[in-house]
C-alpha cells in the first residue's frame, strides 16, 4: 500500500479532464496536463526570444544552412549532446551539398562543351 499520499489529503478536479487529483499536485496523474504553468516543458518555448525558438531554427536552416549555427548553440533548451550532434551534421550535409554541385556543374560544363564540339 502507498503511504505517500494520506486518504484525507485535500483535492481538487483537474482544470482540463476534471478527474479527482491532490490540491498540491504540479501535474496530472490523468491527463498528464501541467497544472503550474510555469513548470511546463512548454513555457520556457514560449518565453523564449522568437528567434531562438525551434520553428524558426528549422526554418532558418533550410534557407541558410550552416550560417543558422550560432541560432542553435544560443538556444539553452538544447543540451550540449544535441549541439554538438546538430552541428556536425549540419556541417557534413553542408560539404555533401557543395560536392553534389560542384559535381553537377562539372557535368554540365563537359555537356556544353560537348554542344560547342557537333
Amino acid at each position: 500500500m502507498d503511504n505517500s499520499a494520506p486518504h484525507n489529503s485535500p483535492k481538487k478536479n483537474c482544470p482540463f479532464c476534471a478527474e479527482e487529483i491532490l490540491t498540491a499536485a504540479i501535474k496530472c496523474k490523468h491527463c498528464g496536463e501541467f497544472l503550474d504553468d510555469s513548470k511546463s516543458p512548454r513555457s520556457t518555448e514560449k518565453n523564449s526570444p522568437w528567434y531562438l525558438r525551434k520553428t524558426f531554427i528549422v526554418i532558418a536552416l533550410g534557407f541558410v544552412g550552416p550560417l543558422a549555427l550560432p541560432l542553435i548553440w544560443l538556444r539553452p533548451q538544447t543540451s550540449l549532446v544535441w549541439k554538438i550532434g546538430l552541428s556536425i551534421g549540419i556541417c557534413v550535409l553542408t560539404w555533401v551539398l557543395y560536392q553534389s554541385t560542384l559535381q553537377s556543374i562539372r557535368m554540365l560544363e563537359d555537356y556544353y562543351e560537348l554542344l560547342n564540339n557537333l
